[in-house]
Formats: structure tokens, sequence, C-alpha cells
């Protein structure tokens, strides 16, 4: 048995947008088991994943996710309130992965790596990358994320959230 120390997190956000291509963007934190070294994503690497999404996809951004800690903090709902003329943050209910469309992602990518043995934190870091990369350019895979978790693309994000329907 070889052991390997380190880790490696993935931050991913699977895209929608109507008439538009569908997307997924993700972003790899490796730890290398190194003391006083962050073991996870901090809030400001997921802040700058928001807005890479925000410039990537050239378009407001309404963002669903689950309720990680440090999803939760001052400092995101401070920057969400700060960009709410592009953003709007929603948070899924607690433990319903069911809801989240990037669960199809993560159950993809553990099928590409049943009875893959790294042989070090480097070469199972490749082999991550190469098999997200593979999902990002097959749109049918990200596609088929969508529809199983009953979510649909109807909200309104010119419109304010305090704002009530009178229909």
């Amino acid at each position: 048995m070889v052991r390997v120390r380190g880790r490696v997190n993935i931050a991913g956000v699977v895209c929608y947008r109507p008439g538009h291509r569908s997307r997924f963007f993700f972003k790899l934190h490796i730890w290398h088991g190194r003391r006083g070294e962050p073991k996870a994503f901090s809030w400001r690497q997921y802040r700058d994943l928001i807005v890479m999404a925000h410039l990537q996809l050239g378009t407001p951004v309404v963002w669903c996710w689950d309720n990680l800690n440090v999803h939760l903090v001052k400092e995101v709902a401070d920057f969400a309130e700060e960009h709410k003329d592009w953003l709007r943050i929603f948070q899924m209910p607690s433990y319903a992965p069911e809801l989240n469309p990037a669960e199809g992602i993560w159950s993809l990518l553990k099928r590409h790596l049943v009875d893959f043995a790294a042989a070090d934190l480097a070469h199972l870091t490749r082999v991550i990358k190469r098999k997200l990369k593979k999902i990002q350019y097959r749109l049918h895979l990200i596609d088929g994320c969508l529809p199983t978790t009953g979510l649909t693309m109807d909200y309104d994000v010119t419109r304010s959230p305090d704002s009530t329907s009178s229909t």
C-alpha cells in the first residue's frame, strides 16, 4: 500500500443560461500536508471563483450553493451585498445534495477514478484536472446534471429579491 500525504479539494460551478451553452468551471486547492498550510478553500478563493464565473459568462449571476461553513461567513454576504447589481446568492437547504447540479459532476468524476491508484499527490492532481477538463467539453454531461435536480431557470436576476409578484 502506498500512502500519499495531502489532499485535493475541488470547488466547481455548473452554469446554465437559457439560449446559451452550459458551462462548468472549477478550481483546485492542493494541501500538501505542511504545517501552517491551509487545508481547504478560504472565503476569498470562493469569492474569486464567483468573480471569475461572472467575468467568463459576461452576465449577472444567480449563485446557489450548499451550506458549507465557509459559504456562510459574513465576508461572503458582504461581498454579495456590494455586488447585488450582478450577483444573487441563494443557499440550498442543508443536506440536499439532490438539488445541486454540481453533485452530478462529482459523480462523473468519481466514476472515472474508480480503481485508480495515484503514485503521488502530483499524479492525482494531474488526473483530476484532466478528467474535469474532459467533462468541461462534453456539454451533454453538464446538461444532464440539471434535470435530476428538479430546478428550473426562470428567476429574473434583474428583479429585486425583496419585490413580490402580483400574479
